[in-house]
């Protein structure tokens, strides 16, 4: 099933615990507008090449509408329209005044050099201009595009608008970027792993940990699981993949990795299949990469007892009925990955106020609110007896549907 069905059915299965009105339901789920636009520019060499840029832009009702931007040359309309559903709902799960939107151009960014690069997110930002801004829709880094990509959306912004550093998140420190944004989404992973361990008399120190991924996510992920105690017996990228009984020295694994950019050949534990990691013995797995790894052929052999979804989209619904039938808990990313849209959050409060934080403050900020969301959860779950992920969505649907009707949607 692809993200945009799955996420449509768990959308209806909330719609209907909460038993929406037909004609709201139809409209919630209608993107607020799709953008579409040629991104023509020159190549080093002198010859022309034109990419389609897009940007889904699903819900406004809650606040500005934000969401990723990506580069990638397989850019699916499906699964961009699915992630900008995705992020109303987060946002609303997480309490953040924003609704959701996504965008990205079809290319390969490892293909171009850094200056093709620039000309193309240039010619994107010229196009979109009037469609994006600080109290619209404020665009933030998602695959193939990074920290680098913001700075240059909002000098080519700026130039239609004035300065306006809250247009983006996800920005150089040096441009109003904030602290502790990079290792956010990985602290936010850690956060949602303690309170849900919290529920049932457990905690991270001594439990086992099977991370699939190893890029900004797991890599974070790691590092604070490890630094609280935990113990990380398996850890896989695209490189390779490591396991260890005895738990995997993550600072040591870092260094191996930023050396030879791989996980292969590292001494500190053996070599085993990338997919074995979603199966290995473990207590708790998290998977940090691509959405669908856990899936009908591959549920009813993981051995974990808790799941902390920090991919988009990582269990398949097959897999879902799987997992729970054999009493596995997962905890889903709408509400577990939240952590970095909550900093982008607080790097947009700071930009409008022209006043920046102390890292302390934002990761205390960041507990604070990850800690809220995850209580309305349990209420909500308690209120509609039903599973922690259909607890999420009737969470964030009700909010925006909430706020959908007292807006006077039907004037």
């Amino acid at each position: 099933m692809n993200a945009l069905a799955a996420t449509n059915r768990n959308f209806q299965l909330a719609a209907r615990i909460l038993g929406l009105d037909s004609k709201l339901h139809k409209s919630l789920l209608i993107p607020f507008r799709e953008i579409k636009v040629e991104c023509t520019v020159p190549r080093d060499d002198g010859s022309f090449v034109s990419y389609i840029g897009f940007r889904i832009q699903h819900d406004n009702a809650r606040g500005p509408m934000k969401g990723g931007i990506r580069y990638h040359p397989e850019v699916d309309p499906d699964e961009v329209n699915a992630l900008a559903q995705l992020m109303t709902w987060k946002t609303a799960v997480a309490n953040l005044p924003y609704g959701g939107a996504k965008g990205g151009i079809g290319c390969n960014p490892r293909e171009l050099t850094v200056s093709e690069l620039q000309r193309v997110t240039r010619v994107f930002t010229q196009k979109i201009h009037d469609l994006i801004g600080i109290h619209r829709d404020v665009p933030a880094p998602d695959m193939g595009t990074n920290s680098q990509t913001m700075a240059w959306i909002l000098d080519e912004y700026s130039k239609f608008h004035g300065y306006s550093p809250a247009v983006v998140t996800g920005k150089p420190i040096e441009l109003g970027g904030s602290l502790g944004r990079e290792a956010a989404t990985g602290l936010g992973v850690v956060f949602a792993t303690e309170f849900l361990l919290d529920e049932y008399g457990m905690s991270i120190a001594n439990m086992k940990f099977a991370i699939q991924g190893f890029g900004n996510v797991g890599s974070w992920a790691a590092s604070f699981i490890h630094q609280k105690g935990g113990k990380v017996v398996a850890v896989s990228d695209i490189t390779g993949a490591v396991k260890n009984p005895n738990g995997i020295d993550i600072p040591a694994l870092l260094k191996h990795k930023e050396k030879a950019y791989s996980l292969k050949d590292f001494e500190g534990g053996d070599a085993m299949d990338l997919n074995d990691v979603l199966v290995h013995e473990c207590d708790v797995l998290i998977p940090c990469a691509l959405g669908g790894v856990l899936n009908k052929e591959n549920a009813a052999d993981v051995k974990a007892k808790f799941i902390i979804e920090a991919a988009n989209h990582p269990t398949d619904p097959e897999a879902d009925e799987i997992l729970s039938r054999k009493g596995v808990t997962i905890l889903p990313d709408i509400y577990a990955n939240s952590g970095g849209v909550t900093v982008s959050y607080f790097e947009w409060v700071q930009n409008i106020q022209g006043f920046m934080w102390e890292e302390e403050k934002v990761n205390y900020e960041l507990k604070r609110y990850m800690k809220r969301a995850f209580n309305d959860i349990k209420a909500m779950c308690h209120t509609h007896n039903c599973n922690l992920r259909m607890g999420a969505f009737a969470l964030g649907v009700n909010k925006v549907a909430r706020a959908t009707v007292l807006r006077g949607w039907e004037a």
